[in-house]
Order: C-alpha cells, then structure tokens, then sequence
C-alpha cells in the first residue's frame, strides 16, 4: 500500500494498519482490503466487512484509517477513524422510537467494553424503510439502519477501535455476543438486536 502522493508510509501509520489488519474475526465476518480514499488525508487505508450466515448476507460495512503527521485540529489526533455500518432491523427494532439513541450506544459500548479509548466522536444514527411499488407490489417492507461515525483513537493501538467496530456490525446484524473472555472491560450494557433465526426470502 502506498501513500497518497506516493510519500513513503509512516512507520507509526504502517502498524497502525497491521493492527487493524490483525483484529480476530468472528466466523460469520468477511474482512476484505479496499481501495484507500484519496485527498482526505495525506496516508489512509480502508477495510469493508460482511456479517454472513448461512450464505446470507445480514449487514456490512466499511472502516477508514486516516492519518495526519503533522496533526488535524478538527480531530484532536494525528489518527481518524471513520466508519459506516449497515444492517436490516426486525420488525420489533423498525418501529422502536429510541433506535438512533441505542444505535449510538452499541459503538460507545462496543470501545468501552474492549478499552479503545477516543476523543472527538461524532455521528449519525439513520433508519430509512423500503416499500415496493407496481411490479414490486408484493415486496415485503424492509426498514434498515445505517451508523455513520467518526472517531479520533487516543492511545498507540488501534486494534481495539477495529475489534469495537467489527463488534458493532454484528450487533446491528442480530448476532449474540460472545462470552466475554479475553475482553477488555467486561460485557458492557449493550442490547442486542433480536437474532435472526433462518435467511429470510428476498
């Protein structure tokens, strides 16, 4: 991977990246590399997720690493996490009055509870419904929700921040927790969404 500009990569932002890259997987998550966006940060990376079950695709996402030696002030850091995750609800999570406010919760929970430490968070919490029309008449409704976020990591290790993200993204897919064994800060007070019990027909 090579630097926006073409300037040789940082040391601090080369491990940076192979801590994300490092990051233990649960088995229904597929991590893939993306092309890193250009002209938002002198050096990037960027990595897309899927949460599969059963050969059914349940949410997804990706996650940015910007990096700036010379510091941001918008950010408070020299790092910028930026993040977007995606996933469709159950029918008793749509209707749910205080969804944005516990869509919020399970990022801050997800940090908290591996002790990834930030500054500067900001965000969006968005739940936007789909209804089919004329030769889509008889498509079932589906609502999803979308958590855009952006966060400075406060700290030398930025695997904590990824194993919060990926953590997110299968809270939002229905997926239970794991025990917490080998987490940093305990279970946390995170309420999943209900797991989904078989693929459902598109």
């Amino acid at each position: 991977m090579s630097a926006v500009g073409e300037t040789e990569e940082p040391a601090e932002f080369r491990r940076a990246v192979e801590q994300m890259r490092a990051a233990a997987l649960r088995p229904e998550i597929e991590l893939t590399d993306m092309p890193r966006p250009r002209n938002l940060a002198p050096f990037s990376a960027a990595f897309s997720a899927e949460v599969v079950v059963e050969d059914e695709e349940l949410g997804g996402g990706r996650i940015v690493l910007l990096h700036d030696p010379d510091g941001h002030e918008a950010w408070e850091g020299v790092f910028r996490l930026v993040t977007m995750s995606r996933a469709e609800l159950e029918p008793e999570m749509a209707t749910d009055p205080l969804l944005p406010e516990v869509g919020w919760t399970w990022l801050t929970e997800a940090l908290h509870t591996h002790g990834a430490a930030y500054t500067a968070p900001s965000g969006t919490v968005t739940r936007a419904t789909s209804q089919g029309f004329g030769g889509l008449q008889g498509q079932i409704a589906r609502t999803e929700i979308e958590i855009r976020a952006s966060w400075t990591p406060v700290g030398g290790d930025l695997a904590p921040h990824m194993q919060a993200w990926l953590d997110l993204l299968c809270t939002c897919s229905g997926l239970p927790p794991l025990p917490p064994t080998g987490r940093r800060g305990g279970e946390g007070g995170v309420v999943p969404m209900p797991s989904r019990s078989a693929p459902r027909d598109r």
